[in-house]
């Protein structure tokens, strides 16, 4: 039996920054194949036609899929099912499926459906991915231009909620299972730390946010999260109701500068062979949890066994299984942590060899 395809879904309102983290994504996606399917209606195919000039291998123009008829979370039978289901018959099937909603696409429903026997067994939500515009949520707006996204609500005429924009914004937010606060370069650090709290007070436990600026999010911190969302709905609790938006229609412009700063560091830690894995392992969730690690993985060396342990970890929740044997390697424990900028290189690596 084939493994379930992994799919995230990248929501977030117009202007947020999705298509600028996916095109990101796309440059930096070291040989995945990658299937997208974009919802964008309204300014049609403008993203498409941005995402098909991305050339690169790992993306051709058949692994980008367009639902133009309308916001996607209403269109679900019609539209999104027979699309996935078209992605998965292929011969070719891709490695990840990445699904950009519509800024209005309410997450819940689109997560709902991948119960739907027709793609259950085949595909799994590896995570929920919500982009915020740093800016314009910290200035109480939740997006840069509420103008176009009014606009944008009027061009849809599938349109069946008509959620205020501080509705669907919590809605999106309560199904993330990790919120990307984009143009964090225009806030200073205090205003940053301040949202980037709020948002973590906000969310549910275990859902990982960080900070950004141009999209720019290491492909493993955005893939591989290994969710499976559609087997929490409870936990997603919607909150709109459908009733009229009365948003302040007030914006400003923001002019964009990019910053060459990185935001995201790596680094690798070895050490000898370890005697216990699951201790290690516990070892290992301390550590992420005291310095706030987003993603760690690789391998040990356990006394006495010939096969390696390998070792991943999303945030607290560590997974370990023997894989192979070591052969001629050498026999040593090499891991490699991921994280934002600013992670104390020593102490951590003093915390994983004691």
């Amino acid at each position: 039996m084939q493994a379930k395809i992994p799919a995230t879904v990248v929501t977030g309102f117009l202007g947020a920054g999705k298509t600028t983290l996916i095109r990101h994504m796309l440059e930096n996606a070291n040989g995945k194949r990658i299937a997208l399917i974009i919802n964008e209606f309204g300014d049609l195919g403008v993203d498409g036609d941005i995402l098909k000039g991305c050339g690169d291998e790992t993306c051709t123009e058949d692994d980008i899929m367009e639902l133009s008829n309308g916001c996607i979370c209403c269109t679900v039978a019609d539209d999104f099912i027979p699309t996935m289901e078209k992605l998965l018959a292929r011969e070719n099937r891709p490695d990840h499926i990445v699904i950009e909603t519509s800024g209005l696409a309410l997450p819940q429903p689109l997560i709902r459906a991948f119960n739907w026997p027709e793609i259950s067994t085949k595909v799994t939500v590896d995570g929920v991915v919500t982009v915020v515009d740093g800016k314009a949520v910290s200035e109480g707006r939740f997006a840069h231009n509420v103008a176009a996204v009014d606009a944008q609500r009027k061009l849809d005429e599938n349109l069946d909620h008509e959620t205020p924009l501080s509705e669907l914004f919590e809605d999106q937010i309560a199904c993330a299972d990790m919120i990307v606060v984009n143009k964090s370069d225009l806030l200073g650090d205090t205003e940053t730390d301040a949202l980037v709290a709020t948002l973590k007070a906000d969310s549910r436990d275990g859902v990982q946010v960080v900070r950004t600026s141009m999209g720019k999010l290491p492909v493993d911190v955005l893939l591989g999260q290994g969710i499976g969302a559609e087997g929490d709905l409870d936990a997603r609790h919607e909150v709109h109701h459908h009733h009229h938006d009365h948003d302040d229609d007030d914006h400003h412009d923001d002019h964009h500068h990019e910053h060459s700063h990185d935001e995201f560091q790596s680094f690798v830690v070895t050490r000898g062979e370890i005697t216990d894995p699951k201790a290690f392992a516990e070892q290992v969730a301390n550590v992420i949890r005291t310095h706030d690690i987003l993603r760690l993985k690789g391998f040990a060396a356990v006394e006495g066994k010939p096969m390696r342990l390998t070792l991943q970890a999303v945030g607290p929740r560590v997974d370990t299984y023997f894989d192979r044997p070591f052969g001629s390697v050498a026999r040593e424990t090499r891991l490699v942590v991921i994280g934002q900028a600013g992670l104390d290189h020593a102490t951590i690596e003093a915390a994983l060899q004691a």
